[in-house]
């Protein structure tokens, strides 16, 4: 394979970004322009000699533009075999001459649907002729260049300049991969809309799945593992993978996994009073609310102040000052919050290894979509669990009632479960976590687990009792014995939410009559493996 060298190139592009300097760079080295419609206009207003594609193809663009490039005199002069001597008859024959360069990118699918076109319009904006030549020139990569992308312009011109006006056999072989990336994700794109807003289906007999490398990350999980971040294409919550970096090394693979964590639990209190949440390994370890950012840093803080060193802090609302430097007082790796004040910023800025991530907003925790987990062999996809509840929905089993305040502790520990591994126990009490027991192999260690956990920060804080006394407990799945619910009891627990529906439920419920316990069940489980 040797180098080409570029004589005649075909422009055919819907964003017009650095178009104008592409087309100057090619007519000065004397390389003949081939456009389209829009591509063609813009060119001609800079300057440049352009020949028209119908001029190329001896017939009009028609039908809007839908008929404009398929055609051989454009597809023979770009798949034809240049040393295979009946390729070369053929276009001599049909007066077919050889495009050397093909520079394309599809019209904007993706952006019509992000903006909420109909469904007309959205139709409209499926290409078919630029797939088609982009795939034809890819496909003869051994003598034709495609570029799909206008970040690899520069790239291009650099080639040209290295090797003469030609491209090296390498560079098309590169281009080529990009180019069929390129069709696919936007096939995939069409695809997925045809399935899920078009057609209302929720598991698609073809399920296509794509995404943008955004980052190479230093490793994995681990040290011996490699890792990238990518990005989905197509209509997508943003989150962790969109938040503004303004200090801090970078993310490592563990870092983006946890900030995530704690970005969809402190996602359950978007526009309620401030919250703080503290994750380590992907489980919150403190969570509280109160009529300020440091209150409620503080509550969260003595949950578990152990786990909490190296974790991760988000928070729901501006992240003020005074907080920041409450939380740069230990050792932190990443804090997440909407925004931060100025103060807030130059107080982080001391710590020159903690990351600081705005998201601009919260994700809305109620919002759908896929979830999508490898197995050996294959993928388990389910829809999110953005299922919920509310005081109106609870059945309350037990013979006392609960007062307000134990509801209220209920719902707060019940939020908190749904994003605690399997076996999932939150002990609570005035809109604080007090213990948190988070996968266990089974429901009656969490609950001593969490227990322990309240008992030693009243034991390092001086408290009289510890906060499980009085507290709520929650539980991420029935009871199926009565043993988990009566570890709670002896830890102080005077409420308990859980979904019910074990075969034992009436054993779990005459333990709690029997202890005084208060207890209401939800109707829905909250497994998180």
């Amino acid at each position: 394979m040797t180098d080409v060298t570029i004589r005649r190139a075909l422009l055919s592009v819907s964003d017009k970004a650095g178009l104008v300097e592409l087309g100057q760079a090619l007519g000065a080295r004397g390389v003949e322009l081939v456009s389209t419609g829009g591509t063609a206009k813009a060119l001609r207003e800079a300057g440049l000699a352009v020949k028209d594609i119908s001029e190329l193809t001896g017939f009009p663009e028609m039908m809007d533009g839908r008929v404009k490039t398929l055609h051989p005199k454009v597809h023979g002069g770009l798949l034809a075999v240049r040393d295979n001597a009946e390729h070369a008859k053929a276009m001599a024959d049909h007066e077919i001459g050889a495009i050397d360069l093909v520079v394309v990118n599809l019209y904007p699918f993706e952006a019509t649907v992000a903006r909420g076109a109909e469904r007309d319009e959205v139709i409209e904006n499926i290409d078919i002729g630029g797939p088609s030549m982009v795939r034809s020139a890819a496909k003869n990569h051994a003598y034709v260049t495609i570029v799909t992308d206008p970040a690899d312009y520069a790239t291009l011109l650099a080639e040209l300049e290295t090797k003469d006006g030609a491209t090296s056999y390498d560079f098309r072989r590169k281009m080529a991969g990009k180019a069929y990336a390129a069709t696919a994700a936007y096939d995939a794109m069409i695809s997925q809309w045809f399935a899920f807003a078009d057609q209302g289906e929720t598991f698609p007999e073809m399920l296509a799945i794509t995404a943008t490398r955004k980052e190479e990350l230093r490793y994995g999980e681990n040290p011996h593992q490699k890792a990238a971040l990518y990005l989905p294409r197509g209509p997508h919550s943003h989150g962790i993978a969109q938040a503004r970096q303004l200090q801090g090394k970078e993310l490592s693979y563990n870092n983006y996994n946890d900030a995530d964590a704690a970005l969809e639990l402190c996602a359950e209190f978007k526009g309620q009073d401030p919250a703080v949440v503290i994750v380590k390994h992907a489980n919150p370890c403190g969570v509280a609310q109160g009529a300020s950012l440091l209150e409620a840093w503080n509550g969260a803080l003595q949950c578990d102040s152990v786990s909490a060193f190296g974790g991760i802090v988000a928070v729901n609302a501006q992240l003020d000052g005074e907080t920041a430097r409450a939380i740069c007082e230990i050792f932190t790796e990443v804090v997440v919050a909407p925004s931060a004040t100025d103060e807030a910023i130059e107080a982080f800025a001391k710590k020159k290894n903690l990351r600081l991530l705005l998201t601009g907003d919260l994700p809305d925790p109620r919002r759908g979509g896929l979830a999508v987990k490898p197995i050996t062999g294959g993928l388990l996809v389910q829809t999110r669990d953005n299922g919920a509840i509310t005081e109106a929905d609870l059945k309350v089993v037990t013979k006392r009632q609960p007062s307000a305040q134990e509801l209220k502790d209920c719902l707060f520990a019940w939020t908190v479960a749904r994003h605690v591994k399997s076996n999932a126990i939150v002990y609570a009490k005035d809109g604080v976590t007090a213990g948190i027991g988070a996968g266990q192999m089974n429901r009656r260690d969490s609950s001593r687990i969490a227990a322990m956990k309240a008992a030693e920060a009243a034991e390092k804080y001086g408290w009289s009792q510890s906060r499980a006394v009085g507290s709520a407990v929650a539980s991420d799945a029935f009871f199926p014995f009565a043993d988990g619910l009566l570890a709670a009891a002896e830890a102080g627990a005077t409420a308990v939410i859980q979904p019910g529906g074990s075969m034992r439920d009436q054993e779990v419920i005459d333990a709690a009559d029997a202890a005084g316990l208060a207890m209401v069940f939800t109707g829905m489980r909250h497994f998180r493996h």
